[in-house]
């Protein structure tokens, strides 16, 4: 009994060194590069996260503006480019004629002159109001937008098209498998080449839809990427990677990132090997904090190979350079 007893305890001890070397990366020879930033709506106006909800306007609490861009609009795009981004993210909206259009909110009467939801309106209705209308720093006193927005918000199509090379992050702001269906449909239409550099998130529903129509797409949605990590959790220990981990995309909260095994280095070096993105969150992933100071950069793991997000793309990679 007492052998059997010795045997275990030795296999105990062994099973937690090997967990340890396995998963470690202490001993790991970290590379001098920099990560690669995602650009959060373009180059945005940004807000107070305090007491933030689901039905927040952020376009009332937004910070005294220290540049002249809106969000998802093409020139936001384009100085985010500029700026260093390597893909930016944009939000779509079906509209009344089944387009998409380039606009976060499914209501128009936070940012914009209108009223009613984006999908009432058609494309062309909508390229007449001015998305700049409710933004305000000082809780309606000013609104330093207000008539700079009048038709730029853009079309998901205008938008393909003016960045012919860009990488996107389309966010799908529903879960209407309809929009699955209609996304599906649209990016069906582009050419092979231009699909690869175009990845799609958003509700369970249209990416369950959008991943039958087209299953070499990277997307996710909130049950793809629970399903990753669990699986990752309960097996990764191994180094083993998960079938629902490979050719994915993942968003990892700074908050429980050290909690996945082998985080940081092998961690990367298992998703790198496996075809997997893996984009950085700051906080705990609830809503969309980005790393957006030189303060937050300072949180990122050395040598971390991922995509950060970022809402703060000039600072962000301003940072970065020092």
């Amino acid at each position: 009994m007492r052998k059997s007893v010795k045997y275990i305890l030795i296999f105990i001890f062994a099973f937690i060194v090997f967990l340890f070397l396995n998963n470690t990366s202490l001993f790991y020879v970290v590379e001098r590069r920099n990560p690669l930033l995602l650009a959060h709506r373009g180059l945005a106006q940004t807000f107070s996260m305090e007491g933030i909800t689901n039905d927040t306007d952020t376009s009332k609490r937004i910070f005294p503006p220290e540049h002249p861009y809106i969000e998802n609009t093409i020139a936001s795009m384009e100085e985010a480019f500029k700026a260093g981004a390597d893909i930016v993210e944009a939000d779509i909206q079906r509209t009344r004629d089944d387009k998409f259009a380039v606009f976060h909110d499914h209501k128009l009467e936070y940012r914009t002159n209108a009223s009613g939801p984006v999908r009432n309106f058609t494309m062309e209705e909508l390229k007449k109001l001015d998305v700049g209308h409710g933004y305000t720093a000082d809780g309606g006193k000013t609104f330093p937008f207000r008539g700079k927005g009048i038709g730029l918000m853009p079309s998901l199509d205008e938008v393909l098209t003016r960045f012919p090379e860009g990488d996107f992050l389309l966010h799908i702001k529903s879960d209407d498998s309809s929009e699955g269906e209609l996304a599906a449909k649209f990016l069906l239409g582009l050419p092979g080449e231009r699909l690869k550099k175009i990845v799609v998130y958003g509700g369970d529903q249209p990416i369950s839809r959008l991943r039958e129509k087209l299953p070499g797409l990277r997307v996710m949605s909130k049950k793809t990427l629970m399903k990753s990590l669990l699986d990752y959790e309960m097996i990764g220990w191994s180094g083993y990677v998960p079938v629902s981990c490979r050719g994915a995309w993942l968003h990892i909260p700074l908050k429980y990132a050290p909690m996945l095994w082998g985080w940081p280095h092998k961690f990367m070096k298992r998703m790198d090997g496996a075809g997997t993105k893996v984009v950085l969150v700051a906080g705990d992933g609830k809503f969309s904090e980005g790393f957006d100071s030189s303060e937050d950069i300072k949180n990122i793991p050395p040598g971390f190979s991922g995509y950060i997000w970022t809402n703060r793309i000039d600072r962000a990679a301003a940072a970065l350079i020092k």
